[in-house]
C-alpha cells in the first residue's frame, strides 16, 4: 500500500500555526498519524479546523497496511464519513470511538458546527487491489494483481478520461488539456459537473502519486513558473502512461458528457 492523501480545502482552517486558512494536502504512509481539530499552542494538530464547535483535539487519522482508521476524541460529537462517489453511503463515528476502519476509496470526513453548516476534509484511501478474474486458473500463490487498479466509476477516472480525450478522438492535440479546460469539459456531468479547478488538481495529484505511481522530476520551485511547469509535467506524464498501457480506451469516452460542438452541428 502506498498510503493516503488528506486534503483540507481552502478556508477551512489550514495547517496548524499558519494563518489565512490555506488549503493543506498531507501524504501519509503506513503507520503514520495526522491529528485534526481546532488546535492550540499546547495541542498541536496537522489539520486545523477553524470553528469554535470543534474540539482542540477532535480526532486523528491512522494509516494501516491496507486501510485507514478514524478516531473520534470528542466526548459529545458524532462525525460522519461520506462516500461522495457512491449512492449516498456514509458511516457514523461515535464519540470516543477509537480506530474505526473506513472502507471507502474516497471519503469526506464531516464535523458539525454551530453555524448551520459543517467543516470537512477529504481522504483519498489506500489503493484498492483486485485479483485476476474468476477462472483465470492457477493457485492462490501464483495469481497476479492488477498493475493499475483504478475504479472506473470514480471521479478521478472521469478526470483522467477528460485529459486523454483529445488523443482518443484522434484530434492530434499539441498539449494536454489544462485544468480549467477539464472543469469546462465536465460541466453538465452528474457528479463531475460540480468539480472546481482545485478539486481537479487534487484528482490529478492522486492519479500521479497514488494510482499510477508516476515519479515527476523534483527540484522545481513551488511557486511561479516552476510550479506551473511541474504541474504540466505531471499532467503530461499521467496522460502518457494511461494511453501507453491502455488504462483509458476509446470506450471510456462514453463516461463524458456530450460535447457542446456536437449539439451545435446537429442543429
Amino acid at each position: 500500500m502506498s498510503g493516503i492523501v488528506v486534503h483540507l480545502p481552502q478556508g477551512s482552517g489550514g495547517a496548524d500555526g499558519e494563518p489565512g486558512g490555506e488549503a493543506v494536502t498531507l501524504r501519509l504512509g503506513p503507520g503514520e498519524v495526522a491529528r485534526f481539530g481546532r488546535g492550540s499552542s499546547t495541542t498541536p494538530v496537522e489539520l486545523r479546523l477553524a470553528d469554535e464547535a470543534v474540539s482542540r483535539l477532535a480526532g486523528e487519522i491512522r494509516v494501516t497496511e491496507d486501510h485507514w482508521q478514524l478516531t473520534n476524541h470528542s466526548t459529545t460529537q458524532t462525525y460522519l464519513v461520506e462516500n461522495p462517489e457512491g449512492a449516498g453511503e456514509y458511516l457514523r463515528v461515535s464519540p470516543r470511538r477509537a480506530g474505526a476502519p473506513i472502507p471507502f476509496e474516497f471519503s469526506r470526513v464531516v464535523l458539525p458546527t454551530r453555524r448551520g453548516t459543517t467543516v470537512s476534509f477529504q481522504v483519498f484511501a489506500p489503493d484498492h487491489v483486485y485479483l485476476d478474474p474468476p477462472g483465470a486458473g492457477g493457485s492462490w500463490t501464483s495469481r497476479t494483481v492488477t498493475a493499475y487498479s483504478l475504479d472506473e466509476t470514480a471521479t478521478y477516472f472521469l478526470v483522467l478520461v477528460a485529459l486523454c480525450e483529445p488523443w482518443l478522438r484522434d484530434q492530434s492535440p499539441v498539449a494536454v488539456p489544462t485544468t480549467p479546460q477539464v472543469v469546462e469539459r465536465l460541466r453538465g456531468h452528474a457528479t463531475g459537473g460540480r468539480l472546481t479547478a482545485r478539486a481537479v488538481s487534487s484528482h490529478i495529484d492522486y492519479l500521479a502519486d497514488e494510482k499510477l505511481r508516476i515519479a515527476v522530476a523534483a527540484g522545481a520551485p513551488e511557486a511561479g513558473a516552476g510550479a506551473a511547469d511541474r504541474r504540466n509535467g505531471k499532467r503530461d506524464a499521467v496522460v502518457g502512461l494511461a494511453l501507453k498501457f491502455a488504462v483509458v480506451r476509446e470506450e471510456h469516452l462514453a463516461l463524458l458528457p456530450p460535447r457542446a460542438e456536437a449539439g451545435v452541428r446537429g442543429r
